[in-house]
């Protein structure tokens, strides 16, 4: 593709004399917080990173200046002071941000400094995984797109950031939905110290997806202002008018050290150096009003004076503002969920006809998209024709409800969870469900969403919450191995911000869905897939049923011991409790259905009437989820425990590929016998 001709909208002579002040006082308003915010961190205030924009001052003028609040969206990285401001921000609140004030609109200190957000205008909170939002720019053009609306998503990065696999995830998948988003690549020629041939072949990074069949690519000159401008004004009219990505490249120069914590003069010499103070964007800015006699020199002074006037007010009230309080840790971790009136314990009354867990989920998919039509499902397999996901789940979702909403996504996983994250900034009133993999093992490629998607809530301070349901086939006995039969339930629990389910029977995996469904926030489910077809997890399922979070369910009362399990293993639990009952004992099992969060009073009351516990989980016992649950069984009820916590699960290894491997592996009702045996005799 090649170079595109920028229409000349903008220049020295024909722009009004007002506008031209405003972008004077912006960048020399942003200039002196730039220069003056490392003397925050050497006075012990705050500001601990900062990375310098100088050299960047023209594409980031331009950028702010096109960016229309509460309409357009956009995602800035660390970098973007200057954009920040040119979109609306303040002084005070980019000074609020760097010093981590309890008022700074980004993150009320909760955010790392220099991560520039004002969610309620669109500028969007974005993590400091460099690049990673352009995940979540295409995301919310989907959904502009789909909406209908004439607006844009702007993604601000570096050059060295296109190096990142999930970039190139994020321009392909933008390119063939065709959507309105902007990628503004800002490139210095580092990144950090590493220089750009260290990262490309290509000496203008752009030139990389010049195979992209809808992409625009556009070159300007970042440092100069009115090349900025027209660049920015012709990518922001293809992608309104001709719903088409744009990719464009501004080569700007990077005037100081990376950040605060890098030191330039370990890797440029005194001539490169000088060179790029030689190009400074404001300097030349300032040259150029003078030279063709739009300001004099007193009238430009007397704009630094107001601008020095503002950022010293700015200052003094940034330090006044309050600090985050310690209490406050514990705030916007998950939102309230959906609380059901009708099933507040997740249970009903068993009449009627029984129904598969497939078919529950299926059923309870479709009803809920009915319920509400801004409700979106994608991933791999999930609409070809009459195929619904690798294992049907949805299957009929697209004949019903279209394309436009049931389609299918690239084999890319974080291309999967980061779209859902940023077409969930749209509309709190959007509910997306993905497949994040098509099994479980293979959903570790999006764990960088995953990661970032589960701390949205609280490092927005509660501003953004993204509403998503991730649906995982997990576990095995199905004879699939590697990358098919493993549990991951254990390494995902650790991570605060999103709720885990693994339900067991049929009803409580529609009751699960729907609840999280209806929820906002982050919800994982775990879903066995050995379990999608088999008739022991088939129950009734009322039409409406709902199971809240963190509610176990006693599947078998008894007195001798607690068993706690969920999903596969919970059949096989009562298995080897119905043969123990033979034998006179009683086994208490409790299908937990929600580990985080978790019923921790049901698991309690239960040790308290049977002072033994036994834990079984599919996944290895060493460093599986039951550990969690030993820890906090010794923690708050030791002094009820007549013997030890014993733990059943899988051996450390792989699950293998061969039926004897496997068996060999995973628990049964056999090993689950004989652990509750030499407990019963303990």
């Amino acid at each position: 593709m090649n170079e595109l001709e920028i229409p000349r909208i903008y220049s020295i002579k024909t722009t009004d004399k007002e506008t031209l002040r405003k972008w004077l006082y912006l960048m020399i308003i942003g200039r002196a917080i730039d220069d003056k915010a490392p003397n925050y961190l050497k006075q012990a205030i705050g500001w601990s990173y900062h990375a310098p924009y100088a050299g960047h001052d023209g594409i980031q003028l331009a950028v702010g200046y096109h960016f229309e609040k509460n309409k357009d969206h956009i995602f800035l990285y660390y970098r973007e002071m200057l954009t920040a401001m040119a979109c609306g921000m303040t002084a005070e609140e980019i000074i609020l941000n760097g010093i981590s004030k309890a008022t700074d609109p980004s993150s009320a200190g909760r955010h790392m400094s220099n991560h520039f957000a004002k969610p309620e205008w669109n500028i969007h909170s974005v993590s400091s995984s460099t690049g990673n939002h352009t995940l979540h720019a295409v995301g919310v053009a989907r959904a502009i797109k789909y909406y209908g609306e004439k607006a844009v998503a702007i993604s601000g990065q570096g050059e060295s950031s296109v190096s990142e696999g999930y970039v190139y995830e994020a321009f392909n998948g933008a390119d063939k939905e065709q959507l309105p988003v902007i990628f503004v690549i800002q490139d210095n020629g580092y990144g950090i110290s590493v220089p750009k041939k260290d990262q490309t072949a290509n000496r203008k990074v752009a030139n990389n997806f010049i195979g992209l069949k809808h992409t625009r690519i556009i070159h300007c000159n970042g440092k100069d202002v009115f090349d900025s401008m027209n660049a920015m004004a012709e990518a922001k009219r293809i992608t309104i008018e001709e719903s088409k990505p744009v990719i464009l490249q501004a080569n700007c120069v990077r005037i100081h050290s990376h950040s605060n914590s890098d030191d330039h003069l370990l890797y440029r010499n005194e001539m490169e150096r000088n060179y790029v103070q030689d190009y400074d964007p404001l300097g030349k800015f300032r040259r150029l009003l003078v030279r063709y006699n739009r300001f004099s020199e007193a009238e430009i002074e007397e704009i630094e004076q107001e601008a020095r006037a503002e950022l010293k007010l700015a200052h003094k009230a940034a330090m006044s503002a309050p600090d985050p309080s310690p209490e406050s840790i514990y705030d916007f971790v998950l939102p309230e969920p959906y609380v059901s009136e009708i099933y507040p314990d997740g249970l009903h009354n068993e009449h009627g006809e029984k129904k598969k867990l497939i078919t529950g989920l299926n059923e309870t998919l479709k009803a809920e998209f009915r319920h509400n039509p801004d409700t979106f499902i994608w991933g791999q397999d999930m609409a070809n024709k009459d195929k619904g996901g690798i294992f049907n789940v949805s299957k009929g979702l697209q004949k019903e409800f279209g394309e436009k909403r049931v389609f299918n996504a690239p084999i890319a996983e974080d291309f999967i969870m980061g779209t859902a994250n940023g077409m969930s900034r749209y509309n709190d009133k959007i509910r997306v469900v993905v497949e994040g993999a098509e099994f479980a093992d293979y959903f570790w490629p999006a764990m960088e969403q995953y990661v970032d998607t589960s701390h949205d809530y609280w490092r927005s301070n509660g501003k953004f919450s993204p509403n998503i349901v991730i649906r995982l086939a997990s576990g095995g006995y199905i004879g699939g191995g590697m990358y098919h039969s493993q549990n991951i339930e254990g390494s995902l629990a650790s991570i605060p911000g999103v709720r885990i389910v693994y339900p067991s029977f049929a009803d409580d995996a529609a009751g699960l869905l729907r609840t999280a469904m209806r929820s906002r926030g982050l919800t994982m489910i775990m879903e066995p897939k050995a379990l999608y077809q088999d008739p022991k997890a088939a129950t009734v399922i009322p039409d409406d049923f709902e199971v809240p979070f963190g509610k176990a369910r006693v599947r078998k009362e008894g007195k001798d011991i607690t068993v706690l399990t969920y999903g596969n293993t919970t059949h096989l639990c009562i298995d080897a409790a119905n043969k123990l009952e033979h034998e006179g004992f009683s086994l208490e099992v409790i299908d937990l259905r929600s580990l985080v969060p978790l019923d921790e009073e049901t698991i309690l009351k239960s040790v308290e009437k049977t002072n033994k516990v036994l834990i079984v989980h599919e996944d290895k016992v060493f460093g599986g989820f039951g550990g969690e649950l030993a820890a906090i069984i010794s923690d708050k009820a030791f002094n009820l425990l007549d013997a030890p916590i014993k733990r059943v699960g899988s051996t450390f290894t792989p699950v293998g590929f061969n039926r004897i491997l496997e068996k060999a592996i995973l628990p049964n009702a056999e090993k689950i016998y004989k652990a509750a045996k030499d407990l019963l005799d303990y």
